[in-house]
C-alpha cells in the first residue's frame, strides 16, 4: 500500500496486535542487539528532556546515560538510545511487577515532559525505514510478541488500528485518514 510518501506492507491491515506486557514484561526494551532507534528531530528532545526523566530510571540507566550520553550513534551509523551492558534500554525502568516500561514514558505520563517517547517506540511493531523521498513501513514479526498478536487476532484489532496514535503522531490526521480509507475500499 502507499500513502503519501510511505510504502506500507499489506501486514500493517492483515494482521493483528495489542500490546500483551502481561505476558512479554516488556521484552522488547531489552532484546535486541542495540537500543531504540531515535530519529535526528529527536535528538536536541532527548537531551533536553535529561533532567526530568533521569529520577525514574534504575540507577544502571542513569549510569550507562551519564557514560554513553543521551543517545549513542550506533554500529548501523543511526542514533539510538544507550543500553545498560548491551541489555535493557537506559531509559526503561521496571515496575513492582516486573514490566519493564519506558522512563521518558512515565515522566510524560506524570506531566513532567512533553515528549511521549521515541517515535520508534511508540510504533512498534512497525518499523520504519527512511530513504530519500519515501519511508518504508512494515511490520516485524518477533516471536516475543506473539501474546500481543494472539489478543490482538482474539480482540479483532488489525495493528494500523492498534497504533493509530503513533501513525497520526508521526504522518498527520490526513495521512491516517487515507491509510483508512484506501483499506476499507480494498475490503
Amino acid at each position: 500500500m502507499e500513502v503519501g510518501n510511505v510504502i506500507l506492507s499489506d501486514d500493517i491491515k492483515d494482521e493483528f496486535f495489542i500490546c500483551n506486557l502481561e505476558s512479554c514484561k516488556g521484552a522488547c526494551c531489552v532484546e535486541g542487539d542495540l537500543g531504540a532507534p531515535v530519529e535526528d528531530d529527536e535528538l536536541e528532545l532527548i537531551e533536553s528532556i535529561q533532567e526530568q526523566v533521569l529520577p525514574y530510571l534504575m540507577p544502571a540507566g542513569v549510569k550507562a546515560i551519564e557514560e554513553q550520553g543521551a543517545y549513542v550513534l550506533d554500529e548501523d551509523g543511526e542514533n539510538s538510545t544507550p543500553t545498560i551492558d548491551g541489555k535493557e534500554c537506559a531509559y526503561a525502568l521496571y515496575d513492582e511487577r516486573g514490566i519493564l516500561k519506558c522512563g521518558i514514558e512515565q515522566a510524560y505520563l506524570d506531566k513532567k515532559i512533553t515528549f511521549k517517547k521515541p517515535i520508534s517506540c511508540h510504533l512498534y511493531p512497525i518499523r520504519v525505514t527512511k530513504y530519500k523521498l519515501i519511508d518504508a513501513a512494515n511490520y516485524d514479526r518477533w516471536d516475543i510478541c506473539s501474546a500481543a498478536c494472539t489478543l490482538g487476532q482474539g480482540l479483532g484489532v488489525p495493528v494500523y488500528k492498534f497504533l493509530k496514535e503513533p501513525l497520526i503522531r508521526k504522518y498527520g490526521e490526513a495521512w491516517y485518514t487515507q491509510l483508512t480509507n484506501l483499506i476499507n475500499e480494498d475490503a
